[in-house]
């Protein structure tokens, strides 16, 4: 990796089953073999966009286990505080994709190896070269316990100034979200970057409205108030004003991960040094492009990919 940027991140990846068909799970007896994880998606982007990026994770020390280990490894991620676990079987989920490209996602990931992580295992080295610390609520949900992981790691951050992004990505199939509100409360006033769906925010906080928006991000010191809304672009609210870009028209097949890239995107700029407007743009165009291929990280954009997709640039294949 050539940029000067590090981010980190930590969380479980999985085995994902993609069906080789559309439409209700029960009806599909053909799946492909992919590997996902919302922070794993996260780094992968990162990895593309040419970041550098050290991913903390454990894995099963099973077939699968090796997949994802290997995968990661060759997209350029940091495996280095990736560790193999006996006991506890790599994480697997089932997709459901319906024609219009939504769909359901189907988990079987008790007994996680990412339990066997402990706030012992963080230490002060792993933010070594470290620009940006990113997290999820995936993470949060799959042990409430990992609260302590999760402030452990902020804590560092906070201590060596590092900023930290987070992403609620929440998981309603894996907590309540009583549960993650009491959770995301304690974690909030340590977020600098929240990067959060529309839909999300509402349930977090009861309105989606722009004025409560507001109060809740001076209440909680957030500098900046990410705010993805799909097919109606995003928006973003830091030093008490409102920016907002439109989303580029693609024709959606898969829209699993595009979030997981939006961040991605949302974060090289932000690294960069991009204008506000300029790092919506870019991490518009990075989640758009994740929709239009199928798979959770399939589609994650090159660097080389984005600039020609904003511009509406004709790439000459032959």
């Amino acid at each position: 990796m050539s940029s000067k940027y590090g981010v980190l991140t930590l969380g479980d990846a999985m085995i994902t089953l993609n069906p080789e068909e559309t439409g209700p799970l029960r009806f599909v007896n053909r799946f492909a073999r992919k590997v996902g994880g919302a922070e794993l998606n996260f780094a992968i982007g990162c990895a593309r966009l040419d970041l550098r990026v050290k991913w903390l994770s454990r894995l099963g020390n099973d077939e699968f286990g090796r997949v994802i280990y290997n995968f990661a490894r060759g997209e350029g991620v940091d495996m280095s505080d990736v560790a193999f676990v006996s006991g506890y079987p790599t994480s697997l989920n089932f997709k459901e994709i319906r024609e219009d490209g939504s769909g359901k996602t189907y988990y079987y990931r008790h007994q996680s190896p990412i339990l066997t992580l402990s706030p012992e295992d963080i230490t002060d080295k792993m933010f070594d070269n470290i620009d940006l610390v990113h997290l999820t609520g995936v993470f949060l949900a799959i042990d409430p316990g990992n609260i302590h992981i999760a402030k452990r790691v902020m804590e560092i951050a906070k201590q060596k100034d590092i900023p930290v992004s987070f992403d609620p990505n929440i998981r309603l199939k894996l907590w309540s979200i009583e549960e993650a509100r009491i959770v995301y409360s304690e974690l909030f006033p340590y977020v600098d970057i929240l990067l959060t769906g529309l839909d999300e925010i509402k349930l977090i906080t009861g309105s989606d409205t722009e004025e409560s928006l507001e109060e809740f991000a001076k209440v909680n010191r957030i500098e900046q108030l990410v705010i993805k809304d799909g097919e109606h672009g995003s928006k973003l609210y830091a030093k008490d004003e409102w920016h907002r870009k439109k989303a580029f028209p693609v024709i959606p097949v898969d829209t699993v991960g595009a979030g997981d890239g939006y961040d991605a995107g949302y974060i090289y700029g932000y690294l960069h040094g991009l204008s506000t407007d300029e790092r919506l743009t870019f991490a518009n165009a990075v989640g758009a492009i994740v929709t239009t291929v199928s798979g959770d990280n399939e589609g994650l954009p090159y660097l080389d990919d984005v600039l020609p997709f904003i511009h509406n640039e004709v790439v000459i294949e032959r």
